[in-house]
């Protein structure tokens, strides 16, 4: 079915950045949005300017990451299990280096915190949130 066919609702417009962390419920984000088509389940963001925030925490984390994951090209396609890496392991670097009382990250209110305190997401302690992602481990190989 192309997408002219599509009700407007069904067109997931602002797909959620972290999606992937959401969806495995590594996270949480009060601004994600459920949305269903046919059989697939898609999160759209509800703030165009959070989604551009968080675009641009997920670039820094896939560049302040790649020694630690091993990447030399950081425009290359990653494998699922390390766009979960950086993901996951991301967020809860961020979330232990700035609201480490939380039970869950929440992606947007670690982002908000984070500009509020450092002012800028360049600004952030990469090197303690790197080392989140380094430690994170998704789940173990049946044997």
């Amino acid at each position: 079915m192309d997408e002219s066919a599509l009700p407007p609702e069904a067109i997931n417009r602002l797909p959620c950045v972290f999606e992937r962390a959401l969806q495995a419920q590594c996270a949480a984000c009060e601004l994600a949005r459920r949305h269903v088509v046919g059989e697939r389940e898609s999160l759209a963001c509800a703030s165009p300017v959070a989604r551009t925030a968080c675009g641009t925490l997920y670039g820094l984390l896939r560049t302040k990451s790649a020694f630690a994951l091993g990447i030399r090209e950081a425009r290359r396609v990653l494998p699922h299990a390390m766009v979960m890496k950086i993901q996951c392991g991301g967020l809860l670097g961020l979330k232990q280096a700035i609201a480490p009382e939380a039970h869950a990250p929440d992606v947007h209110r670690l982002v908000r915190e984070g500009v509020a305190r450092y002012r800028t997401l360049d600004a952030l302690p990469f090197s303690e949130i790197v080392q989140g992602v380094a430690a994170w481990s998704g789940r173990r190989k049946r044997k």
